[in-house]
């Protein structure tokens, strides 16, 4: 029997890259995509979703969800991903539309007639949000989530202190990570150095002479440079794709632990930082009694550290090559 994914995207470049993935993963059965607003407006991030699953020759729903985060105005990633969220390379409209049921109750319902799936989120968690507060037992059906988000113990993508979906909607981030959900945490510095795609590695998938591959590299041309502006660092980094690798392949996580993770919401420097009690500093008696207001919290994030990155790799060609 399959497995089965739901997958919540805000379509963009490196989600495209990711939806092939689990698309083409001959061990998979993609259930629902659930798209919400991010990298582009939800109607965009809808066109790009469909568009990447006609490629794949695949027939899987779309259902459109939240058009903005919870209590924010939607501030996009179209500077990183161009206008279209594609690199504006003037792509067709797909041919199929999207399904009338709203992405949060999509979710609820797949994972109902599902129960024990494996959800992967790539954008921002509105969408999630939103089925969790409708349904707050909704952890008891799922049995991953693996997030594409944050910046755990280290600098952010957006700002200093944040990766951009914690931060486009940190208010939905802060109920997700108290939501119950088994979740499995893949922050942005994972896609970085060595498991972002060098030069060589481009040219790699270019020589696999297949529409998929040429795809890939080219939707993800305006994210090329954008990278190498933030980051000074050449080539392509796919976030969304590496955290994709860990949902199809657990292993490819080489180093994980379970803490309690929470997410800022009220500070304006440190908005959407997702804050990682790595050393257990809520559980240490002292502690408590020097901060007075600081609870204690459970564990209730898995959060990976490590990557195989050629592991990460070979899934990706795999996928591609077809």
């Amino acid at each position: 029997m399959p497995r089965v994914f739901l997958i919540d995207t805000d379509t963009a470049s490196d989600d495209a890259v990711a939806l092939i993935m689990a698309l083409k993963a001959p061990d998979v059965h993609v259930a629902a995509i659930t798209v919400v607003a991010g990298n582009v407006g939800v109607d965009q991030a809808c066109r790009n979703a469909l568009y990447t699953a006609e490629l794949c020759g695949s027939n899987v729903p779309v259902f459109s969800g939240a058009q903005s985060p919870l209590s924010r105005p939607l501030e996009d990633a179209s500077w990183f991903h161009g206008l279209d969220g594609m690199g504006d390379h003037g792509y067709p409209l797909p041919k199929r539309s999207v399904e009338p049921l709203h992405a949060s109750d999509a979710i609820i319902q797949t994972a109902e007639a599902n129960p024990g799936l494996t959800m992967v989120t790539l954008g921002p968690l509105t969408n999630l949000a939103l089925a969790l507060q409708r349904k707050p037992d909704l952890g008891n059906l799922v049995g991953r989530c693996v997030v594409m988000g944050g910046a755990p113990c280290c600098e952010g993508n957006v700002t200093p202190a944040a990766e951009f979906n914690i931060w486009c909607d940190p208010e939905a981030a802060h109920i997700v990570m108290r939501g119950g959900l088994p979740l499995e945490l893949v922050g942005w510095q994972l896609c970085r150095g060595t498991a972002a795609l060098d030069l060589t590695d481009i040219e790699q998938v270019k020589a696999l002479g297949t529409r998929l591959g040429h795809f890939a590299i080219e939707c993800n041309s305006t994210a090329q440079k954008a990278y190498l502006e933030q980051t000074g660092e050449h080539g392509i980094s796919l976030p969304d794709p590496v955290a994709m690798a860990i949902a199809l392949n657990p292993d490819v996580c080489t180093g994980s632990s379970t803490h309690h993770v929470d997410v800022e919401t009220r500070c304006t420097l440190t908005r959407g930082m997702t804050i990682v009690d790595r050393l257990g500093v809520s559980a240490n008696p002292r502690n408590r009694l020097i901060w007075k207001d600081l609870i204690q919290r459970p564990p209730n994030v898995k959060v990976c550290w490590t990557l195989d990155v050629p592991g990460w790799k070979k899934i990706l060609y795999q996928a591609l090559s077809q």
